[in-house]
């Protein structure tokens, strides 16, 4: 059990699961010591992709740097993406469903070299848009990659 300040509604399953695919990784590249274990690690990056936290945060608890952190949380992320479904995938999967639902998030960003793309008008603010698919048990089936928020309007 690794202890966290707030609540993360996942499986410790899912937690074991994110820290053998950061493992794997990390034997591949043949990556030398770590400041945080494969377990920490896949900790702070699903509270990060789970609760939002920010990087100073998780920085701050679990006694890393800010840039540290993020680095971490992008090297996880990595190899749960190379595990996800491509569109074509998802979509023989949905074939089987009743019914399948599709939403999509404005998820705020900073520091982009080129800020017109990414700028809402609507909300006033930089975002990347993430379309998902899920099934009626609000399991993800699929995601698109983050678009920059004005080609949706």
């Amino acid at each position: 059990m690794l202890p966290y300040p707030s609540t993360i509604s996942l499986s410790s399953r899912t937690l074991n699961h994110l820290a053998d695919r950061i493992r794997s990784h990390r034997n591949q590249r043949r990556s030398g010591w770590r400041r945080l274990d494969a377990e920490r690690q896949a900790l702070l990056a699903l509270a990060h992709l789970r609760n939002g936290d920010t990087y100073t945060r998780l920085a701050a608890r679990l006694t890393v740097g800010v840039s540290t952190a993020w680095r971490y949380a992008q090297e996880a992320i990595a190899p749960l993406a190379a595990t996800a479904d491509d569109l074509t995938t998802a979509i023989d999967r949905i074939r089987l469903l009743a019914y399948a639902i599709c939403d999509g998030t404005l998820t705020p960003i900073d520091r982009l070299a080129d800020q017109k793309p990414y700028h809402s008008g609507k909300r006033k603010h930089h975002d990347m848009n993430v379309q998902v698919i899920s099934d009626a048990a609000d399991r993800l089936i699929w995601a698109s990659p983050a678009l920059p928020a004005q080609s949706m309007t």
